[in-house]
């Protein structure tokens, strides 16, 4: 009788969950992605955006439930996110960025990791700008930003 009744408890639980969950996640979730191919050789200047005052360039592609894939290409000061990860992977362009305390050149092919807090930027290219895919979880807030001096 021990187990019917353990065994009745944890499909009850189970059910429980399953149906707290399908009240509570479509308000945690974000849009649904759609199967694509996206040129980010063809992306260049405004077909990404206008350059912020920094002259960077950005365009999202993907914002789902912890998750955020976009494009940027430009120069970007010194700053941290508090409470964003970021992963780069670089498209084009070479350079030395700020990771951290240091200065670490780039070029394509290179995947940069970000863990929140860590100090990047400062962008100081050779030739073409630094063109990257950017992998920011949980997504970035508009106010996770810290402009950091050098």
């Amino acid at each position: 009788m021990n187990r019917a009744a353990t065994t009745l408890s944890i499909v009850a639980a189970f059910a429980a969950g399953c149906g707290v969950t399908r009240y509570i996640h479509p308000a945690l979730a974000a849009d649904t992605i759609t199967a694509q191919v996206i040129h980010t050789g063809d992306l260049e200047g405004d077909a990404l955006s206008a350059a912020n005052a920094s002259g960077m360039r950005n365009k999202l592609f993907v914002s789902l439930d912890g998750i955020t894939v976009s494009i940027q290409d430009g120069n970007t000061p010194k700053h941290l996110h508090t409470d964003a990860n970021e992963m780069q992977y670089i498209l084009e362009g070479t350079g030395t960025i700020w990771l951290g305390d240091k200065e670490v050149p780039v070029k394509p092919g290179d995947l940069v990791i970000i863990p929140k807090g860590t100090p990047h930027g400062g962008t100081k290219v050779t030739g073409h700008t630094i063109k990257s895919i950017a992998i920011k979880s949980p997504p970035q807030a508009p106010d996770d930003i810290k402009l950091l001096t050098d």
